[in-house]
């Protein structure tokens, strides 16, 4: 089996609904498991929240989680992280490929968050987002992982231990074989990581293949699909669920520029009301408030959307006012406030936008795992709880279509 360990709550959802899509049976855990499995599948995926936390608790769940895998029957890892990267130049990526490496008693993988499908690529070891690098992309105003180098040699390098080397596109078109050749050399030149070029779907293909015998492997849900369609013969998912309709809401925590667009264009048809940072740092009674607000349009045509997404502009003004680490304590906790009380009124189906909002809105809910559903987009399935009738749909920030949250709901049955 494949034993995947997701930074995130979104990235988590976001491999599985891959994995699927390409022929393996999948279940996605929320936090490491405190039984055995007690289900067969093709692949188990365990999402933390490590992202963005300290390095040392980032390590300390990721081999915990990677204990875990091992002990329920997998023998081949991948450490899934955001497409654009998310980290700092102390980690968490670095630092936690090193732990796996170490546990795993290997010297050498590759580095590979390219996923083409949502114009995310890689050429001459930079990260473009559609046709911007990383840096000049909206990643470099994240609110906590703001990305202002696109050169994935230099980004790993400044958080790793090791040394960082580039298997450029003209080695990739040349296939499997090439690529492994690259991985020797570069191995034998004392580099512990590779970045490897992809442009579109072929190279990744071309990498699933040389990585075939790696214990090992890292990178976005774009190498991770291929990996499932080699594992898999070529089959494609057939057997993904839909979601059922139910009292439905919408909270948007993301700052991302598609989740700005998303915002916007919902905005205009649905009930919505813009969450307060200053309301949910000081007002002890605003989780009443918005909950109420929500209950009341419940029936509305279109699910009501409670969202802290501001353009850039105006996230800078409510850091320089609150602090980062503040605001964002004070929005994530709202929402997952929110979200609870609304889970014990009756609502069903919860869509949330931004890695950190899913991240503990999903803690709160208290689920310990999910089923893989249809995709509303790549990367972004319909999830269900395995407890009960509750469906969810994670997306991370800059994922989807512009009309995604309306979008999401026109699947329902």
């Amino acid at each position: 089996m494949l034993g995947v360990i997701a930074d995130d709550f979104t990235g988590a959802s976001d491999i599985a609904s891959f994995l699927v899509e390409n022929g393996l049976s999948a279940v996605q855990m929320n936090e490491i498991p405190q039984q055995p499995l007690n289900s067969k599948a093709d692949a188990i995926v365990i999402s933390l929240k490590s992202r963005s936390n300290p390095v040392n608790e980032a390590i300390e769940q990721s081999l915990s989680a990677y204990k875990w895998l091992k002990e329920n029957g997998c023998s081949q890892f991948y450490f899934k992280y955001c497409s654009t990267f998310d980290s700092t130049p102390k980690g968490n990526i670095g630092p936690v490929t090193d732990a796996l490496l170490d546990e795993l008693g290997e010297d050498f993988t590759v580095i590979s968050p390219a996923l083409p499908v949502n114009g995310r690529t890689i050429f001459n070891g930079y990260l473009f987002v559609g046709e911007q690098l990383l840096s000049e992309s909206g990643m470099k105003n994240h609110p906590i992982t703001p990305m202002t180098d696109a050169n994935l040699m230099r980004l790993m390098d400044a958080q790793a231990k090791g040394k960082t080397g580039l298997v450029t596109y003209a080695d990739v078109i040349r296939g499997a074989a090439r690529v492994k050749e690259r991985f020797a050399e570069l191995k034998a030149q004392g580099y512990r990581y590779a970045v490897v070029d992809a442009a579109d779907n072929s190279q990744l293909e071309a990498l699933a293949e040389a990585v075939a015998d790696f214990k090992l492997v890292t990178g976005g849900s774009g190498l991770g699909a291929y990996m499932a369609a080699r594992l898999s013969g070529g089959k494609k998912g057939t057997n993904a669920f839909t979601p059922r309709k139910g009292k439905t809401v919408v909270l948007s925590g993301s700052c991302s520029v598609m989740t700005n667009k998303q915002v916007e264009k919902y905005r205009k048809n649905a009930p919505h009301f813009q969450l307060s940072v200053e309301q949910a740092m000081n007002n002890p009674n605003y989780v009443e408030e918005l909950y109420q607000w929500v209950i009341a349009n419940l029936d509305a045509p279109l699910a009501p959307m409670v969202f802290a997404t501001v353009p850039p502009d105006a996230l800078k003004a409510i850091q320089n006012e609150f602090g980062v680490d503040k605001a964002s304590h004070a929005i994530e906790h709202t929402f997952a406030q929110l979200a609870l009380k609304l889970k014990r009124y009756g609502v069903t189906n919860f869509i949330t936008a931004g890695g950190e909002t899913s991240s503990i809105v999903v803690q709160w809910l208290g689920f310990a795992g999910f089923h893989i559903g249809k995709q509303i987009a790549p990367g972004v399935p319909w999830l269900k709880a395995v407890e009960e009738e509750i469906f969810l749909a994670l997306k991370s920030g800059n994922f989807g279509q512009e009309d995604f949250f309306e979008y999401a709901q026109g699947m329902f049955v």
